[in-house]
């Protein structure tokens, strides 16, 4: 294995599970993991290369830092710019590059250093407290996240409501990871034929959508967890339905995930948003792919307090250059095949998202070594 793992039984076991996957293998399979901390991990331990020949594991969207698409940023980068606003997010949104615009990509970290108030947040509910100690400013937070953080979002939208802070708006971009994977597997050349789910997503939404999923489209789904063993399981068990003709939703993290995941933090999600079609960076617009408020707290939407907000194409715009980001979010290709990976494109000067966020596969890849 590439790394140490923390203990001699957890290397055994690991083992043992790779060694009864490859006694289960009897042909070719292609799966993704879905999340960027199961790409982590897996790069990091080298589980991929403990996989008997044709097995192969492919990396997904990741992160919605990494399929936020460039217009959004350029929205966020035009509201930072004005005297009046502070724009807030959380620290890999500060470096997601922009369109290619005359002033070339930026960030918002670059529209700091131009002078405008841009600030890191590492909880929605410091918008809040913002607002109100700006009472003169409009404070927008650009909100980021899976079904895993929007939560957190939606009890920010009920409390700003409640206090009437009319100086705090939201630039949503929250995602929806189950619309994404049916894109995956409609797309033209789609070569996945069973998924590991993000176990965080699963632990709030449950699995009633993915059990959809798997029945439309005849494909085995296996939440997983984030440590070798978790993700080796999840392998193993991934693979013995494909071998038996089986489609279904299987548990592998059974001590986090239960089938309805946690009934409050739905209840409270479901209050606040409903699916909408947005776009993904590298993927275009996926139906009932993004979040977006519902009709009673619609006036806390950034659009709504700015009517001059920029708007334009949210169709996935790949950074300009020789960067394929948007192939690799879709699982088209590894980040080794990028031109741009580890030359042009390194975690101290990003091309594309996948190199910016921490759950990024280029991130990953960068920093664990990895180079063929």
């Amino acid at each position: 294995m590439s790394a140490p793992l923390a203990a001699t039984a957890e290397v055994a076991a690991v083992r043992e599970l790779a060694a009864e996957l490859a006694a289960i293998t009897t042909r070719p399979w292609t799966l993704m993991e879905v999340c960027g901390g199961q790409t982590h991990a897996i790069v990091r331990w080298g589980l991929d290369q403990l996989l008997p020949p044709g097995l192969r594991l492919i990396h997904g969207p990741g992160c919605p830092v990494c399929v936020t698409p460039a217009a959004t940023i350029d929205a966020a980068r035009a509201l930072a710019r004005r005297p009046e606003v502070i724009l807030c997010s959380y620290g890999d949104m500060l470096r997601v590059p922009g369109s290619a615009a005359d002033d070339g990509p930026g960030d918002l970290l670059g529209v700091r250093a131009e002078g405008g108030d841009v600030r890191l947040l590492t909880s929605p509910l410091e918008a809040l407290a913002l607002a109100r100690r700006h009472p003169d400013r409009q404070v927008v937070f650009l909100a980021v996240g899976f079904e895993t953080t929007a939560p957190a979002t939606a009890l920010l939208v009920r409390q700003a409501m409640a206090a009437g802070a009319a100086n705090l708006s939201l630039l949503a971009a929250h995602v929806r990871v189950p619309p994404a994977m049916a894109a995956i597997l409609v797309a033209e050349g789609n070569q996945v034929q069973g998924f590991l789910a993000a176990g965080h997503v699963c632990a709030v939404m449950g699995t009633a959508e993915l059990e959809q999923l798997a029945d439309r489209h005849r494909v085995p789904v296996v939440v997983s967890g984030f440590e070798p063993l978790d993700l080796m399981r999840g392998l193993v068990a991934c693979v013995r339905q494909l071998e038996r003709g089986e489609a279904r939703v299987a548990n592998a993290y059974g001590r986090v995930v239960r089938q309805q995941g946690n009934p409050a933090a739905r209840a409270l999600l479901e209050s606040v948003f409903e699916p909408v079609d947005r776009p993904w960076r590298g993927f275009g617009v996926i139906p009932g792919g993004g979040l977006g408020l519902r009709a009673p707290f619609r006036s806390l939407e950034a659009g709504a307090r700015f009517s001059d907000m920029p708007g334009g194409p949210e169709a996935g715009v790949e950074p300009a250059g020789v960067c394929i980001s948007g192939r690799i979010l879709q699982g088209r290709a590894r980040p080794m095949d990028c031109p741009a990976f580890g030359t042009a494109c390194t975690p101290e000067h990003p091309l594309g998202a996948p190199m910016v966020s921490s759950e990024g596969a280029c991130a990953a890849y960068h920093r664990y070594g990895r180079r063929g």
